[in-house]
């Protein structure tokens, strides 16, 4: 039995996780509703409220899961804001010193990019790692608010970074977007509601790396291009319009998604497609990148709703994935380096 533990940003967020079992309980704290006013997170007020919801959220594990014990305690070390990964690491620390569980810390996008395979996981627990490898190597779109990449897992669950975002992220560039157009934090899924109601091919914004086969991506030029058309248009009209407005919006954005991950199939073998990240709760991502897997003839492999945003579970399953920096049982350690590509390495007693 694993404990997940999450707070790289403002989700505040546990998991009890069974290799045999699958999920046993998730419990998750949001604090979109302190941070809207704001119009983004404020990471010392995000810190506070960890500080509230964690004792809250271990009592709210205690009652619902009764005398279940862990074996282990998975950490968020990375990347986050640094203040509410902190107040994570000092959780999972005062758990080790009180129940001598053994700690590892686990990058938070690789938790994300091995969260598509939670599902094949529960289909049947005992065969997962034998499973696994029917859907590798694998090849990987990780899209939220702070990060935009693209990746390849191995069979032996390397993970190599194919390419990724030379400034903005997009779920970044749709979050900006949104507050640009008026509408409210977080803006991702406001963007989306109003798109189906428009016409993707109303307005031209760039793309860019556009016809090249470079992996990158960008969206800080799509922003200020979005920024100079609302400055050239009259308050009613972007009111009136604003539908369209995000429809070709959203539309450039997965464009540059879609056809960034077409490259990287070209380029790098793979049997299955995967799409992970709070981005990847866009129904119209969704199914551009279902099409692209039909076309392709790969299954498609897609975080669950609840895994997309930030969550314990995805944290607990990492390490349960993640074998070769493994804490022996009955040693007492807590592992320090969250390696993105390399799985976790080195260790540092308390």
């Amino acid at each position: 039995m694993i404990l997940g533990i999450e707070s790289s940003c403002d989700e505040s967020a546990l998991a009890l996780f069974s290799g045999d079992e699958g999920i046993k309980g998730q419990w998750v704290a949001s604090q979109i509703a302190l941070h809207r006013e704001y119009g983004g997170v404020v990471p010392d007020l995000a810190s506070r409220e960890h500080l509230t919801n964690f004792p809250e959220l271990l009592e709210r594990m205690k009652g619902t899961a009764g005398a279940a014990r862990f074996s282990e305690i998975a950490v968020t070390l990375g990347p986050g804001l640094a203040g509410c990964l902190g107040i994570g690491v000092a959780l999972a620390r005062s758990l080790h010193l009180s129940t001598g569980a053994p700690v590892v810390g686990i990058n938070h996008l690789r938790a994300h990019a091995f969260s598509p395979f939670i599902p094949v996981h529960q289909e049947e627990p005992g065969a997962f790692m034998e499973r696994i490898r029917d859907h590798l190597p694998h090849i990987g779109l990780l899209v939220s608010g702070g990060n935009t990449l693209l990746f390849h897992i191995g069979r032996s669950f390397d993970l190599k970074v194919l390419g990724g975002t030379v400034d903005d992220a997009a779920g970044e560039a749709l979050d900006k977007g949104a507050k640009l157009l008026g509408l409210p934090y977080p803006g991702g899924p406001h963007v989306e509601a109003e798109a189906r109601g428009g016409d993707p091919a109303s307005f031209d914004f760039p793309r860019a790396f556009s016809g090249k086969r470079d992996l990158k991506f960008s969206f800080s030029g799509l922003k200020t291009s979005l920024r100079y058309r609302l400055e050239g248009m009259e308050k009613g009209e972007v009111a009136e319009r604003r539908a369209d407005l995000c429809a070709a919006y959203q539309e450039a954005v997965i464009d540059a998604l879609v056809s960034r991950t077409v490259h990287a199939l070209k380029g790098f073998p793979c049997v299955s497609l995967g799409l992970s990240g709070g981005v990847a709760n866009n129904r119209r991502l969704r199914d551009r990148m279902n099409a692209l897997a039909t076309g392709e003839k790969k299954p498609l492999l897609v975080a669950l709703p609840e895994h997309c945003g930030d969550n314990a579970a995805m944290i607990a399953f990492a390490a349960y994935t993640d074998r070769r920096g493994r804490v022996p049982a009955g040693r007492p350690g807590f592992r320090i380096n969250p390696s993105w590509e390399a799985g976790i390495e080195g260790a540092e007693e308390p």
